[in-house]
This record gives structure tokens, C-alpha cells and sequence, in this order.
């Protein structure tokens, strides 16, 4: 799979607001919403914008949205994330679930 195609297959699995990684039906309620392929790729350079892969690690070194950064989903701390509490956050990954 090239790199086009990952970052491609990756986005299509679903891009998430929050920390959850996933959306659920509350996901509306709860602030989160989804991005489209399109959306991510115009707003991923605009300052406040911060993209992160929630895969494995072994997955995202084989490819991953250009400038997101890894996070290890079950050790996220403060220090990870951006100060600025008005930035937009993107997670991915490739479960759904």
C-alpha cells in the first residue's frame, strides 16, 4: 500500500474530534463531530489545527497523515496536547470501534 493510499484508507475509516478516537451516536452532543478526507488535508497547516494517529506505532511508521504525530491512545497526558484549549483536534485510527 503506498503512502497515498494509507493516508487515504486511514482518513476513509473515519476522522474524529476528541479524544475518544471514536465517534458514538452522542458524538453530536458531545462536541465531537467527523471530517471529511477533503476538510483534514485544507485545514491540516492552518495554525490551531493539530492532527494525531491513534494506530500502532509499527502502523503509523509505515505511513500516516502528513504532520500528524503519534499518540499512544491509552497514555495520552496533558503534555501531549496543545495549550491552546480553543485548538481543533484531530484523531484517527483505523478501528472504528
Amino acid at each position: 500500500m503506498n503512502h497515498r493510499t494509507n493516508l487515504s484508507a486511514a482518513l476513509a475509516v473515519g476522522i474524529f474530534l476528541g479524544l475518544s478516537g471514536c465517534a458514538s451516536a452522542d458524538s453530536k452532543k458531545e462536541g465531537f463531530g467527523r471530517l471529511s478526507v477533503a476538510e483534514v488535508a485544507a485545514q491540516r497547516t492552518q495554525e490551531g489545527f493539530y492532527v494525531y494517529d491513534n494506530n500502532p506505532k509499527e502502523v503509523f511508521e509505515k505511513g500516516h497523515v502528513p504532520g500528524a504525530k503519534w499518540l499512544d491512545s491509552s497514555r495520552i497526558v496533558a503534555a501531549d496536547l496543545p495549550a491552546d484549549k480553543a485548538a481543533t483536534l484531530v484523531f484517527y485510527c483505523a478501528n472504528e470501534h
